[in-house]
């Protein structure tokens, strides 16, 4: 068997990154990737400015508390001051520049209004105070978001502070998904003897939506193998991958694997994980391509904890290459377990769990692969080795949903 490492290695030299890239404005690029490094055109701030309402003064005019000064001018946010003459003040107010001669700024709650125009300062101002420096943030010719960077609202945010209205991205990422297997009942019908609801439908798409890609789905194909062909041919036509669960194995009501490998080709891995051994990947040629173009393949697990577990493990890293991320491992966190886990298996295991309250890590009681109720109630796996027990205090390795979802 595959260790997941080399099973994720193989996937991901596989991921190449869709090339068409367009610009869009700021409020269409929410959950996109950056096609290319963002380099700012000015200096934030561009000048230096007040960080609170207050006075603007020279701190050589202000030797000590309850001097008395003049107020010269009053400076708004949005507007540029005179330069300060000396023994003066300047009412400032925040983000306001700060006028040429003044070396602080003391906040309003240390001042006194006194009579005809005049401020009681009552603090020692020091230079430099409560003034936020121009380029303290960014500078003119700097990068500031690089390529590869899903756009957030704080980096959207970045972008509109530098005055850029519009993004270079990369195209959403076109997903088929087919669902095979006639066991399978769709929400709200009437389950038939023997029948199963098809949960993986459901979740796959939401999963897909969740890292921005255009989803189709594909329905429900019958179980022969002319009807998988077909569904995989007009698949291929206009996606860029195609998903299914279940099927890709050599039972006579199994046609996914000989579909694949008639139109064409498939690799079958197994890999030394728990949950979600069985993993399938290829591609299918697009129709009049002469076989120089394709839609890639993949195939998971049927049972729906195994295929939410490998969809993270496997296909979250794989869609983000695809769609030019920078970065498609999840972060590890070290945390402490409270729970036992006496059962060594003999593969790599990604345990449910959750965080306790005081931080810890706790896993949940039934680890079987059709229990998707754990899921629900997880925050997350513990990564475990290979015949490795823990108790509660060791040491574990966590990949939180929150960082991955």
């Amino acid at each position: 068997m595959l260790s997941y490492e080399e099973a994720l290695d193989h996937l991901l030299a596989a991921a190449t990154p869709v090339a068409e890239t367009r610009r869009l404005p700021l409020a269409a690029v929410r959950g996109r990737f950056l096609a290319e490094a963002l380099v700012s055109g000015v200096t934030v701030p561009p000048l230096d400015n007040s960080a609170m309402d207050g006075y603007a003064v020279r701190c050589a005019d202000v030797p000590r508390a309850g001097v008395v000064l003049p107020v010269s001018q009053r400076i708004p946010a949005g507007s540029v001051g005179a330069p300060l003459s000396p023994g003066t003040a300047a009412r400032i107010f925040t983000g306001a520049p700060v006028p040429p001669g003044a070396d602080a700024v003391v906040m309003q709650e240390l001042c006194e209004h006194g009579a005809d125009g005049r401020v009681i300062i009552n603090d020692v101002p020091r230079p430099g105070q409560n003034i936020r420096r121009a380029g303290e943030d960014i500078t003119a010719g700097s990068e500031i978001l690089a390529a590869g960077t899903r756009l957030g609202p704080a980096e959207i945010g970045l972008a509109a502070s530098v005055g850029i209205a519009e993004l270079p991205v990369r195209r959403r990422l076109r997903v088929a998904l087919l669902s095979t297997g006639d066991e399978l009942a769709e929400p709200g019908q009437p389950l038939p003897p023997g029948g199963i609801y098809n949960s993986n439908r459901h979740f796959l798409r939401a999963l897909f939506e969740t890292y921005g890609c255009v989803v189709t789905d594909a329905g429900h194909v019958p179980d022969t193998l002319e009807a998988t062909r077909a569904a995989l041919r007009e698949a291929a036509a206009a996606h860029d991958l195609i998903v299914t669960t279940g099927g890709v194995s050599v039972g006579e009501e199994d046609h996914v694997k000989p579909a694949v490998e008639a139109e064409g080709a498939l690799s079958l891995w197994k890999i030394a994980i728990k949950p979600g051994k069985p993993l399938a990947f290829g591609h299918i040629d697009k129709v009049g391509a002469g076989g120089t173009a394709h839609t890639a393949f993949i195939g998971l697990p049927g049972n729906p904890v195994s295929c939410f577990v490998t969809f993270l493990l496997f296909l979250r890293p794989y869609l983000l290459k695809r769609m030019g991320a920078a970065v498609v491992a999840p972060p590890v966190r070290e945390l402490v377990s409270a729970s036992h886990w006496s059962k060594p298996e003999d593969r790599r295991s990604f345990l449910r769990a959750r965080l306790t309250a005081d931080g810890r890590v706790e896993l949940y009681p039934n680890q079987s692969s059709g229990v998707l109720t754990s899921c629900v109630w997880a925050d997350g796996l513990v990564d475990t080795p290979a015949h490795q027990t823990f108790a509660p205090g060791d040491p574990v390795r966590f990949l939180a949903f929150s960082d991955m979802l």
